[in-house]
């Protein structure tokens, strides 16, 4: 039997989410066009008769701007600090040495795999150029091709990943999914919607807190409050006659009940919380 910590690194939007939703063939991490989607370190446990590897979808590694990033990146420092193998995430359409440099830079001390992710959108030149920069690296073990959204390279990927962990009895008993709470996956998928319906600052400025769920007969009834840096932001994602929220509801409810696969009522409520994001105490109540 072997089992091991398995962390997922990358810039923002180089693909780390879409690659653990596709490993687990479940959507267990939101991922959205817009980067830094992802706040959190998710992990998801991955378990068959010979291994279980408990992956980590970690944030896109960036320079912090202000508190919130702080915690981002320390979720990130904290997955270097545990994994027992690491996936290098690249994203073909961009700088592949910016890529290299932040790798380089993050001093690992664990066997690393290169996943050169989007291979179905670039030249086979293209390809073969990563491959020649990674494969001479000190901290590269293994450089591997997949096309993360379409699901291909993804049981390679797995075959190479089992061969470096280390031998040892499961961490987890059970067929869970992830160690997190059912009440943090509802809060992201909501918030992922903010991220799909929002432009600009929104969806950067706004957290969600869920405040209530409760199970019935019938169906769950959950309560969100959206939270917001600036009492401008109020109106938007309100908008005219309430329509935006409706929406954001509608699209949330229905990803919540595929979910959860029971029936679900979903009520939202917009709270402003001015400077949020650089506040201690608020980020530590909205689970960062």
């Amino acid at each position: 039997m072997k089992s091991g910590f398995v962390n997922i690194f990358g810039k923002p939007n180089a693909g780390k989410s879409t690659l653990l939703n596709a490993i687990m063939g479940e959507k267990l991490a939101i991922v959205s066009p817009k980067v830094q989607t992802t706040r959190h370190r998710i992990k998801a446990i991955l378990t068959e008769k010979d291994y279980q590897i408990i992956f980590s979808d970690t944030p896109g590694i960036i320079e912090p701007k202000y508190k919130l990033h702080e915690k981002m990146m320390q979720a990130v420092k904290g997955s270097i600090e545990d994994a027992d193998v690491a996936l290098l995430i690249v994203d073909l359409n961009e700088d592949i040495k910016e890529a290299d440099d932040i790798f380089s830079s993050l001093k690992l001390t664990m066997p690393a795999i290169v996943v050169l992710n989007k291979i179905d959108s670039v030249n086979p030149e293209r390809i073969e150029e990563a491959i020649r920069l990674f494969a001479e690296k000190a901290y590269c073990k293994e450089v591997i091709k997949i096309a993360a959204l379409k699901g291909e390279g993804i049981s390679e990927l797995i075959t190479q990943i089992v061969k470096l962990l280390p031998e040892g009895e499961p961490f987890y008993t059970g067929d869970d999914l992830s160690d997190l709470p059912t009440k943090f996956f509802v809060a992201e998928i909501i918030r992922e919607k903010i991220f799909l319906l929002y432009q600009e600052e929104i969806p950067y400025h706004a957290t969600v807190l869920v405040q209530e769920f409760k199970e019935k007969s019938t169906l769950i009834k959950i309560r969100a409050d959206i939270i917001l840096q600036r009492e401008t932001q109020k109106g938007i994602v309100l908008g005219h006659g309430g329509q935006m929220i409706k929406k954001l509801g509608t699209l949330a409810r229905k990803d919540i009940e595929e979910f959860l696969t029971r029936k679900v009522f979903l009520e939202l409520f917009v709270k402003v919380r001015p400077k949020w994001r650089d506040n201690e105490l608020y980020l530590k109540e909205y689970g960062y």
